[in-house]
């Protein structure tokens, strides 16, 4: 029984992380976009860019060759150890069909990361990073 429970807080952690994930990658160009046009200068930070660009180009990727983000397949793994149930596919599609109560074919998925991805690319050229290099008024 305890050994359940912690295999079910995993998994919850889990989630939580892969909530996060989405949250960072979807708000993180919201900000972005804001931030340009009140002059925030974190939002030019080149790791945070850069860590963004990366993050939506990893599920970008993940969905034009069809893959499943390893952190739902570890938290699938985690709550089928402990007993609980599991869900098919992919995390958003799964949160996300469940929120609107409708289940959208995989394609619409690929086709809605493609065009955020693509969002996000622009974002860079539109709200331009600083660049990497490191100096006097780095942290300014």
């Amino acid at each position: 029984m305890a050994q359940q429970a912690l295999y079910l807080l995993a998994a919850d952690l889990i989630l939580v992380t892969h909530f996060l994930f989405v949250v960072f990658v979807v708000c993180g160009l919201v900000l972005i976009l804001v931030g340009n046009t009140r002059n925030w200068r974190w939002v030019r930070n080149p790791w945070f860019r850069l860590a963004h660009l990366a993050a939506i180009g990893v599920v970008v990727l993940q969905a034009w060759l069809g893959a499943i983000c390893p952190l739902t397949i570890w938290e699938m793994a985690l709550r089928e150890r402990a007993g609980d149930t599991v869900y098919a596919g992919s995390f958003i599609a799964h949160w996300l069909g469940t929120l609107l109560y409708y289940r959208f074919p995989d394609w619409v998925f690929v086709l809605c990361y493609t065009a955020f991805g693509a969002l996000v690319l622009v974002s860079w050229y539109w709200v331009r990073p600083r660049p990497f290099i490191r100096g006097k008024n780095q942290g300014q």
